[in-house]
């Protein structure tokens, strides 16, 4: 800045000599004036190049001047590109920022003063069925037709969520959602919205469940405390004694049966998973199944009908990788089903092999009388029967297939299912191939 005052003071007092020279007072003054004018000038013309600079947003090249206004087209530059740098920086934090809510499992929906959408993710569309660029600027109660939500959205408070019926790509599949509003920015309002199907689903399951166990141990209680009464008041002969007291039995022995399964499958869902260093034999294991398959057929066929065909096809100096209990449960469980369901002078054949994809695979087919299509889907399902009154008569808990294929989860393997009706059935356990050598 001194330097350009010195400078115009210099050209001035040079101006002002020369004007003396010539006209004496009023030449130096003239000449004075005449140097400042065009200094003016000068400026004037730089400062309208800045200022058409600057008025095309910075697209042009900047003006090349020098001394003060150079100075002050660097400095505006620096300063300019500092702020563009902030812009860009923050520009690119909203981007992450909405980047991260489009990721989110949950959706979001911004709503303006008046309840249309001006903003929300992909995941809030799939929710409620919106459209994110056709949808914008509408207002939600027209989308979201559902009388739980327009009462909650007409509501002073929005302490509580609500669940509502969601959008499903399928007729078959129900959707639950919980939304619920935030107000921010004193008049705005934040609508998320979470998939509470699979929640849902678990609460009817934990109904289900606690409704399954309670009948089928009410059923047995209630024949046990008849049978009870009866030994109680009436005065009977020990024929007619031993055979109650036999019946009791019976009953006593199924809810045991339903006592042991739950507590197999609570041990299953509480415990960590199975290592890898637990093996366990399969011939040996084989042979005590094959045992009480035997003893359960022969109790299971008359005296005198036709006798079941149990075949057990083993493969040599097999170890299994796991826990034994387990594994003895799943096995069991699928042997022990097909000796249940086949009647009499029908055959039932168990194999081990190895396939070519360098797993083990145990299949269990028997003769019955076939599984619906319709049932296959189901069959894994806690208490879940076919034919209840089938199902008592072989005295079936009804969780043997829940317990087989928690156990194979935890194994890395899986159950597959195969039946038709008056065709018989199979069910295949495969474990993977880190779960057994030879």
């Amino acid at each position: 800045m001194l330097p350009r005052f010195l400078g115009l003071f210099f050209w001035m007092a040079i101006a002002a000599i020369a004007g003396f020279w010539y006209a004496d007072l009023i030449g130096a003054l003239s000449g004075a004036l005449l140097v400042t004018l065009f200094t003016n000038l000068i400026d004037l013309w730089r400062a309208q190049k800045i200022s058409k600079w600057l008025r095309h947003n910075l697209v042009l090249e900047p003006p090349v001047l020098g001394g003060l206004w150079g100075d002050l087209i660097d400095r505006l530059r620096r300063l300019l590109s500092d702020q563009k740098k902030q812009t860009a920086s923050h520009q690119q934090r909203l981007q992450d920022f909405l980047l991260a809510i489009q990721a989110s499992p949950n959706g979001v929906v911004l709503l303006d003063p008046e309840g249309r959408i001006e903003w929300c993710n992909q995941t809030a569309a799939q929710h409620l069925g919106f459209d994110t660029k056709r949808d914008l600027m509408q207002h939600i109660i027209h989308l979201v037709r559902d009388p739980v939500f327009n009462k909650y959205f007409a509501q002073e408070s929005h302490d509580n969520e609500v669940v509502i019926e969601g959008r499903s790509e399928s007729l078959m599949k129900s959707v639950k959602l919980s939304v619920q509003l935030h107000a921010y920015a004193e008049t705005r309002k934040l609508l998320l919205t979470r998939d509470v199907t699979a929640l849902a689903q678990a609460d009817a399951m934990r109904r289900d469940f606690v409704a399954n166990v309670s009948h089928e141990i009410r059923t047995p209680l209630t024949v046990l405390s008849g049978f009870i009464e009866t030994l109680q008041s009436l005065s009977l002969q020990p024929e007619e004694r031993a055979n109650y007291l036999g019946l009791m039995a019976v009953q006593a022995g199924r809810m045991q049966g339903l006592v042991s399964d739950l507590l197999i499958l609570s041990q299953l869902e509480g415990s960590p998973l199975p290592q890898l260093t637990e093996q366990v034999e399969l011939s040996a294991l084989m042979t005590t199944i094959e045992i009480e398959a035997r003893g359960l057929s022969d109790t299971h066929i008359g005296a005198f009908d036709t006798p079941q065909v149990l075949e057990f096809n083993l493969l040599p100096a097999i170890h299994l990788i796991g826990a034994r209990n387990e594994i003895y449960s799943a096995v069991s469980n699928l042997v022990n089903n097909a000796v249940r369901y086949t009647p009499a002078g029908g055959k039932v054949t168990c194999t081990w092999s190895e396939q070519a994809d360098n797993r083990l695979y145990f299949s269990v087919s028997d003769t019955g009388p076939g599984i619906g299509s319709e049932h296959l889907p189901r069959l894994t399902e806690r208490f879940y029967r076919v034919d209840r009154s089938r199902s008592r008569e072989s005295g079936g808990t009804g969780l043997g297939l829940a317990i087989t294929k928690h156990v194979m989860q935890r194994h890395g393997g899986e159950l597959k299912i195969e039946s038709e009706l008056g065709k018989g059935s199979k069910f295949t356990l495969i474990f993977p191939s880190a779960r057994y050598l030879r």
